[in-house]
């Protein structure tokens, strides 16, 4: 299972504060996703985000959600449940079930590191976007 944020991320910088939409995918290669849920605090808080349909068994599941953005420093993050009982892991979950790699995965294969957790999204003062660890 996996859900990440596709709007606003690497390369598409904020203009100005304001409102703005939140999107994303998310799929579960065991069932239907039923919830996605986004924080724009890097985990402190998270509000239910809206599926767009259809919403189909082991299949991409479109969400969005609404954002006033201050103009001030915000960590973007979403998580995503399945039908089955499944929820997205964090970074720290992973880690704890899987350890840690001693050294960097070849690019085609290390299938025991696959990561499905929470991707998180910085984006500073002048609205520019980059991949963070949260």
């Amino acid at each position: 299972m996996k859900s990440f944020i596709t709007q606003p991320s690497v390369g598409l910088a904020m203009k100005a504060p304001g409102f703005y939409e939140i999107s994303g995918i998310a799929y579960s290669g065991n069932g239907r996703i039923t919830k996605v849920m986004v924080s724009a605090d890097g985990g402190k808080s998270w509000a239910e985000a809206a599926l767009q349909e259809p919403v189909l068994s082991k299949a991409f599941t479109r969400f969005r959600i609404p954002w006033q953005w201050n103009g001030g420093p915000a960590v973007l993050q979403s998580r995503a449940w399945d039908d089955q009982g499944n929820v997205q892991p964090t970074r720290d979950e992973i880690v704890a079930h899987r350890g840690v790699a001693a050294r960097v995965p070849p690019v085609l294969g290390f299938p025991s590191q696959h990561f499905n957790g929470i991707t998180s999204w910085a984006i500073d003062a002048k609205g520019e976007v980059r991949h963070v660890y949260a």
